[in-house]
């Protein structure tokens, strides 16, 4: 455990070049106490820590000093060539830079463990892309990378239905979601999102914007999403199911916050076991094509329009299985 902290502490000092005893201890999770107690290990172990005194001072590590990445273990090496997985970041137009990168690391892994990428490759592969999806990805989707990159505004030109519209953009990440790219940019004050795939257009220009660092991308987008996903289910309908109707519910539901809530709010089992619910739906016609799949798992208790459609259906099939 020791070993791992210490091996952590110096590679913050390699990459942050200066840090306080007070900051690594908060990235480390422990007491500044054991900071000091660490950074003395270190120094007896011949690596050159220097303290800054003062009130702008901290630990460096001196002579641009850079250790070799000895301390990996063989789980720890091969997590670093999955997360280099190349479709995504050659989308982007990175295939030589994670090419270059891998080379780096490999060269700087102890002669035990350089068949880390070989055995990452033949256990895990990603297939982003949705079934049924074309796997090119957007025209502008590298252009958009290097302005994410560079922080530098873009104008964009963006297909919009019918027509096209041109925004001036401070684009702030990408996100890539079933397949389908993302960018996430502000315009003005407002944090927006575009479909790559409709962007028509970019000219990256000049001006570069200056990051809001407290923005978090991930977590935008979660907000966004869920947002998203209810703004769509704009009507309700009352069902009963049966135990196997309810279990089959969740791969059916498009979002799923939907069926947690569901169960949540079901009633209590009846005699035979089903339950009565109300389900958010994104329309009637959606409904009848979602529930239609537990066949006679669910009764559809209203609206009246949909238990309508589900009556002429169950006539249908009465007529056909006859």
């Amino acid at each position: 455990m020791r070993a791992s902290r210490l091996i952590s502490l110096l590679l913050l000092l390699q990459t942050r070049g200066s840090m306080t005893a007070g900051e690594l201890a908060r990235e480390l999770e422990v007491s500044e106490r054991t900071v000091y107690r660490d950074v003395l290990a270190l120094s007896a172990a011949g690596v050159p820590v220097y303290a800054d005194r003062g009130r702008a001072g901290g630990y460096r590590l001196l002579g641009g000093y850079r250790t070799r990445l000895t301390g990996l273990t063989r789980d720890e090496a091969e997590a670093l060539f999955l997360a280099g997985l190349p479709g995504p970041a050659g989308d982007m137009g990175l295939t030589d830079a994670v090419a270059a990168a891998e080379l780096k690391v490999l060269a700087a892994l102890p002669p035990a463990l350089r068949d880390a990428p070989a055995r990452a490759g033949q256990r895990f592969h990603l297939d982003v892309p949705g079934w049924f999806r074309e796997t090119a990805p957007p025209p502008r989707l590298a252009e958009l990378a290097r302005a994410v990159w560079a922080d530098r505004v873009v104008e964009l030109r963006y297909r919009r239905g019918e027509r096209e519209v041109t925004r001036r953009v401070q684009p702030y990440g990408l996100v890539l979601k079933s397949g389908v790219w993302y960018l996430v940019g502000r315009v003005g004050d407002d944090a927006r999102t575009y479909r790559v795939d409709r962007v028509t257009g970019v000219e990256v220009g000049e001006e570069h914007f200056d990051r809001d660092e407290g923005f978090d991308l991930a977590g935008h987008w979660r907000e966004q999403a869920g947002a998203f996903l209810r703004t769509m289910l704009r009507a309700e309908v009352a069902v009963r199911l049966s135990p196997a109707g309810l279990r089959q519910l969740r791969h059916l539901v498009d979002a799923p916050f939907v069926y947690d809530e569901v169960v949540a709010a079901a009633g209590a089992p009846d005699g035979q076991g089903w339950v009565v619910a109300r389900l958010p739906v994104e329309s009637v016609q959606v409904a009848y094509h979602q529930l239609l799949g537990l066949g006679p798992e669910v009764e559809v208790l209203g609206p009246p329009e949909l238990r309508r459609l589900f009556v002429e259906a169950a006539d249908r099939l009465s007529v056909l299985y006859r």
